[in-house]
């Protein structure tokens, strides 16, 4: 599977019968799945079809689905409103013996509000299935076309984050052939260090000084860290060959691969390693920046 990323946009119209109709789909990050539909007033039937497709075709993102509805083609019909026409003359009739005015003019009276109505012709039936059919229809195009543009920016995801472990692993190697990883180095440092305890000892203590060579040891030798940050790009190097939704798998691995570069400098006594470290660091955490555009 590919890698697909949680950003897009996409964008569909069509006509259906007396219903020209568009829909405009954006998604964005996100820790989950969010899917925010907005329908026009009466389309609400359309609803579980259209998230079921979403929720199928993608995994992860906030995900924004607006449609627009316009009839065209359709005449208007204007209706007077007998009920409110009665009342608005009975009135005038009332006041007309207790007010001095001219007489009402037809103009004024049916420019009272709700006097007369515009409306759209009723809909008919199949019409309005047909429309709710295409819509359904053109939400699925504009859906395979998010994708296609998530999968696209996903590729290009894919490359950086491949870069990065590169990065991550040639510094690593770096770091064992580092000066200070010889065992010469090491036993120079750990005498070192013994000398300075033995120095501000007043009084030897063989089992306390047993017991600081082997920190003393245990500390110099970073081993663990190096083979785990070795398996941590082997497996990042898997998840994004494998595709599909592994942004958050691959953000764990992210935050591994940090708890590591930050164990290796504060385990590290030599400067080049240190330096190292600290450069996998900077790199570690521009891979986990990528991350968070991943599904």
């Amino acid at each position: 599977m590919a890698l697909s990323s949680m950003t897009g946009f996409a964008r569909a119209d069509g006509v259906a019968a007396a219903y020209a109709w568009a829909w405009e789909l954006k998604s964005v990050n996100g820790k989950g799945m969010d899917l925010r539909l907005r329908l026009p007033t009466g389309w609400d039937v359309i609803e579980q079809s259209v998230r079921a497709r979403a929720s199928d075709a993608l995994a992860r993102g906030t995900v924004y689905m607006n449609l627009s509805i316009e009839r065209s083609g359709v005449e208007p019909i204007v209706r007077v409103n007998e009920s409110v026409l009665a009342a608005v003359l009975a009135t005038i009739k009332e006041l007309s013996g207790r007010v001095e005015a001219a007489p009402a003019r037809l103009d004024g009276i049916l420019a009272i509000k709700g006097v007369v109505e515009v409306v759209d012709a009723d809909e008919r039936e199949d019409d309005r299935r047909v429309a709710e059919a295409a819509v359904i229809t053109g939400f699925g195009q504009a859906l395979a076309e998010l994708t296609q543009m998530r999968r696209h920016e996903g590729q290009a995801l894919g490359q950086v984050l491949r870069s990065r472990l590169t990065e991550i692993a040639t510094l690593v190697a770096k770091a064992e052939r580092a000066p200070g990883r010889q065992p010469e180095a090491i036993r120079k440092r750990i005498g070192e260090q013994l000398a300075m305890l033995l120095d501000n000892a007043s009084r030897f203590d063989a089992d306390r000084l047993h017991q600081e060579a082997i920190l003393i040891a245990a500390k110099a030798d970073v081993r663990e860290e190096l083979d785990r940050l070795n398996a941590h790009v082997a497996q990042g190097r898997k998840l994004i060959e494998t595709g599909g939704a592994v942004g958050r798998r691959l953000d764990f691995l992210a935050q591994e691969l940090n708890r590591e570069s930050n164990t290796l400098c504060a385990k590290s006594n030599d400067v080049e390693l240190t330096n190292i470290g600290l450069e996998l660091k900077t790199v570690v955490e521009q891979f986990r920046e990528q991350i968070q555009n991943l599904e």
